[in-house]
């Protein structure tokens, strides 16, 4: 099947490039599972823009690159927080009913930021944005979306019949999931926009997708990956046994919410920064969060918003509310118990201001990779926004230059005469839980460089485990998404490795110093 552009991924970053490009060429998205079953749907928060009268590009450009630990690139920075604006009026445009006070944008505030700047619809941004964009996509002829897809690998040069060693990406080969086939999906360009690699950790707020399909396939291509051992911990995620992953957005902290120890009853944050307090960026929050909890023995720290009005919080926060009340907990009322988890990939692939990767033909965006604008630890509603901008600047270049992209050569189909069903699909559930239980107890919030060696150790010992269960048996999505949690366990415990300093997100009792000045870890194949 041949189109003129590919895109992987329909959160965001992938709708957002659709668009841009369907106004002059015809485009295939691919999603894994259905249409909004990515990241963007579940961001509650909010997304950050330079829209009041007090505050300036230079404000969110410094809070950026302060929360970033140095890391970011200053051009990137500005090159996002410029286009803002831009991409909020975007999103106004295609109906996104952001909230409103006396007809202008209600903005608030987060953590790491110096102004009220985050618009928002309630405690629901990210259904909100990912139901306008499919819409826009769902009515454009010159749009196709395929669910139930997962990409196995992309297609390049070594694909084709006449073999090359370009490097240059055709597309890629997908599992239908209904079928239990693979196709091979050509064109002229791709878009990898395929969401983070969350899912590598037992406690993360991504959703069950996010295996790091694209870093994984990018990395296996050719392409360099960069940062992969910033790993972002939220660190507000409810602790319920019966119910996983639901997220306490910043917001609440960013609207009064403060952090207890459930034992002593002290508020603790003056003990990690004592001027932000509750509003430090993710990073030291996090940390302080599983400081408390190893200190004390806790399950959990409070994090409580019931001084508030309780017309206040409900009209806030109605998602999480009716949520919280559904579990017996009234945060109007009393405190809500939470603990750190796995929020936000700011490391993968490398792009360029255009979104360009390393490979031909192949361009990237959103969380899958590492543009520059998050450096070490990303701010708060920065993520849709980096979306927004580089899914826009990806279909921009792709146009630029269409009459120097070639048609697809004739490429080898998917090969599966040597291979059979597995019957031992046990495997892939006790690799996966084993990938998933070391990262986060040797590679979490603190680390060390003996933990990250066992880390090391474990991802050898399983990587030909799962390269001849690979060889061997036909594709499925479990068996797709084991094999690039893995590869990303090792693209973020290397990099790991590499850092020999404590800088934003990574911490390491080790090297717990920052070195004067700030490197990107960078990975090549």
């Amino acid at each position: 099947m041949t189109h003129d552009v590919l895109v992987i991924g329909s959160g965001a970053a992938g709708l957002t490039a659709a668009l841009e490009l369907a106004e002059h060429k015809k485009v295939l998205v691919l999603a894994k599972g259905k249409l909004t079953s990515g990241s963007t749907a579940w961001a509650q928060g909010g997304i950050a823009a330079v829209l009041d009268a007090g505050d300036t590009f230079d404000d969110h450009i410094r809070d950026t690159m302060v929360a970033g630990g140095g890391l970011n690139d200053q051009e990137t920075v500005e090159f996002v927080i410029e286009r803002a604006p831009k991409a909020i009026d975007r999103l106004c445009e295609l109906g996104v009913p952001f909230n409103r006070e006396e007809g202008d944008l209600h903005l608030t505030r987060e953590g790491g930021h110096s102004h009220r700047r985050i618009v928002h619809v309630n405690d629901a941004t990210g259904w909100a944005v990912q139901a306008a964009l499919l819409k826009a996509a769902e009515e454009n002829p010159n749009i196709t979306l395929l669910p139930n897809q997962s990409c196995v690998d992309l297609v390049t040069g070594r694909n084709q019949k006449d073999y090359s060693g370009s490097g240059r990406v055709w597309g890629a080969y997908a599992l239908d999931e209904e079928s239990g086939k693979v196709v091979t999906h050509l064109a002229r360009a791709t878009v990898l926009a395929a969401g983070g690699a969350g899912r590598v950790y037992l406690f993360s707020t991504a959703p069950r997708g996010a295996t790091g399909d694209g870093i994984a396939m990018a990395w296996r291509a050719g392409a360099r990956v960069s940062n992969m051992e910033m790993m972002q911990f939220h660190p507000t995620c409810l602790y319920n046994l019966d119910v996983k992953n639901f997220l306490i957005t910043e917001a609440v902290r960013g609207e009064g919410g403060r952090l207890f120890n459930p034992v002593t009853g002290e508020r603790y944050m003056k003990k990690y920064d004592a001027q932000r307090m509750e509003l430090a960026p993710r990073d030291i929050v996090a940390r302080a969060n599983d400081d408390q909890i190893k200190r004390y023995g806790l399950d959990y720290v409070h994090l409580d918003i019931s001084h508030q009005p309780p017309e206040f919080v409900k009209e806030h926060f109605p998602t999480i509310h009716e949520k919280l009340l559904g579990l017996g907990i009234d945060m109007t009322k009393g405190p809500i118990p939470v603990v750190p988890a796995q929020h936000y990939t700011c490391g993968g692939v490398k792009v360029d201001l255009d979104a360009r990767t390393d490979l031909p033909g192949l361009w990237a965006a959103g969380e899958c990779t590492e543009s520059g604008l998050h450096g070490a630890n990303r701010l708060a509603s920065n993520s849709l926004l980096e979306c927004f901008v580089f899914g826009e600047a990806a279909a921009k270049d792709i146009l630029l230059c269409w009459d120097k992209l070639d048609d697809p050569p004739e490429i080898l189909p998917w090969d599966e005469s040597r291979v059979t069903d597995s019957d031992e699909e046990v495997v892939i559930k006790q690799n996966w839980t084993e990938i998933r239980r070391f990262m986060w107890n040797y590679v979490g919030i603190v680390r060390t460089t003996k933990r990250l060696e066992r880390a090391a150790h474990r991802i050898r010992l399983l990587r030909d485990e799962v390269e001849d269960y690979y060889g061997h048996f036909r594709v499925t999505t479990d068996l797709i998404e084991l094999r690039n949690l893995l590869e990303c366990a090792n693209l973020i415990v290397t990099s790991a490795l590499k850092r020999q300093e404590s800088r934003g997100l990574h911490f390491t009792l080790d090297y717990p110093e920052t070195d004067p000045i700030a490197r990107d870890t960078v990975l090549v194949p």
